[in-house]
């Protein structure tokens, strides 16, 4: 059969063929491209600012990942132990003998500056009650040479990182322009260096002085208990009650209130749960404040919501086939949900408890209301169960506190932190890309 183009009997012109490109064709097929070009305009633009949002938290973020310290070799004898207990002020003969020691390595580097208790005490802190501390814990190293790895400030850390510059430095009880002198010799001496900043990942809120000596480790430990809540509440909770709803409900007006009005809750605002979690939990339960547990059942009710509304979604895409299949070969409605319906329905499910647990891993309005601040959690909690009721804190809680501060050092922890919640998230959906292939099921 030929393409031919016919003549129509009734004008005697000339029909058009159905394979030629006629004017209106033409514009159909310039609208699809322009509409192509649109969706590839729009998908780069958002690759763009996902990349620009990456771009800025890796390099603002990073360098809460490394600290300046400074390495001096301290030997300490019985004697001098001995004499230093002996004195009246027993903090300032311990710093007098980590200024000799340091004194000599700058020796023995062909540098000489003149610096004083004064000048140490800023650039390093108490360095007297630190290394008192440290022998009264060990006495079995007088005598040995030990290196000690002494944190910097937080503005001679900016000063390396770049945030602290001599020209914008001002002298203060913090620093002063001089103290720059001793931190360059000590540079050139190789004494001072940037190692990798452990205590961030494994350390607690160290309170609004002291940037340097802030982590976010008992925060992430705070965040992991909430989800056990979380996860041990919403999930079951939530699939039972969408499974309920979608298989087995009556159809009338009071199953329609319950799934409008579980609509309207994913859509209230979290800090209106924290209110009722400060209500309800704490001041009608009595339940500890700051805990884990009572943050847990908060984000739990806020969870709840978006996880039935997607398991009921994941229902409703499985076939009505699969269901009367299993009925017709006598399988009662239970067991044509549970064995049938549900592990079909599984890896939504899945993403849906993951959505939930995600979007909760990032609340932080409801956690101040109930007092999960950062600054509560200094430590760690004294056992499995204690982690669920001692007071602690939560990541999005702790990078809020440190961005609130004055001091530029914690607006730098508050990057890091960002970028270890996303570590987090990233691990959650990882686990849940692994489980959603490990059950899914195909028909």
């Amino acid at each position: 059969m030929t393409d031919t183009s016919m003549q129509t009997p009734e004008t005697g012109r000339q029909a058009v063929s159905l394979t030629a490109y006629d004017a209106r064709t033409r514009k159909r097929a310039k609208a699809e491209k322009r509409f192509r070009a649109y969706g590839i305009v729009a998908i780069a633009t958002g690759l763009f600012f996902l990349i620009v949002l990456f771009a800025s938290i890796l390099s603002e973020g990073i360098p809460a990942f490394t600290r300046t310290v400074v390495s001096v070799d301290f030997t300490l004898t019985q004697q001098e132990q001995e004499e230093a207990e002996s004195t009246l002020f027993k903090t300032k003969a311990y710093s007098d003998l980590f200024i000799a020691a340091l004194n000599k390595e700058l020796d023995e580097s062909g540098l000489q500056v003149d610096f004083d208790e004064a000048a140490i005490e800023r650039l390093l802190g108490k360095v007297g009650g630190t290394i008192r501390t440290f022998y009264a814990d060990n006495p079995d190293k007088l005598g040995e040479p030990i290196e000690f790895d002494l944190a910097a400030s937080s503005r001679v850390d900016g000063y390396f990182k770049g945030r602290v510059s001599r020209d914008t430095i001002q002298d203060s009880r913090f620093l002063q322009k001089s103290d720059l002198d001793l931190v360059d010799a000590l540079k050139e001496a190789g004494i001072i260096k940037q190692v990798f900043n452990w205590p961030f990942i494994t350390g607690a809120d160290s309170g609004v002085d002291n940037p340097g000596g802030a982590g976010i480790g008992a925060s992430v430990v705070g965040s992991f208990f909430m989800m056990l809540v979380v996860l041990a509440l919403s999930l079951p909770i939530g699939v039972a009650a969408s499974i309920y709803l979608e298989e087995f409900a009556p159809q009338n007006k009071f199953t329609d209130l319950i799934e409008v009005n579980i609509s309207n809750l994913a859509a209230v605002p979290s800090i209106v749960f924290g209110i009722l979690g400060l209500a309800v939990f704490i001041q009608f339960m009595h339940l500890p404040q700051s805990a884990p547990l009572v943050g847990g059942l908060v984000l739990t009710l806020m969870t709840l919501p978006t996880i039935i509304i997607s398991t009921r979604a994941s229902l409703k895409a499985v076939p009505p086939s699969i269901r009367d299949a299993a009925l017709g070969v006598g399988a009662s409605k239970m067991q044509a949900v549970f064995h049938h319906v549900l592990p079909l329905a599984a890896p939504g499910i899945l993403t849906g408890t993951i959505i939930g647990l995600a979007q909760a891993l990032g609340e932080t309005a409801p956690l101040l209301l109930i007092g999960m601040v950062g600054f509560v959690a200094r430590g760690y909690p004294d056992g499995f169960l204690a982690g669920f009721t001692e007071p602690n804190s939560a990541m999005p809680a702790q990078i809020y506190t440190w961005a609130a501060r004055a001091d530029v050092g914690f607006y730098e922890k508050a990057w890091g932190g960002i970028i270890i919640l996303l570590i987090f998230l990233l691990t959650m959906n990882i686990i849940a890309i692994i489980l959603r292939r490990r059950f899914e099921r195909r028909w």
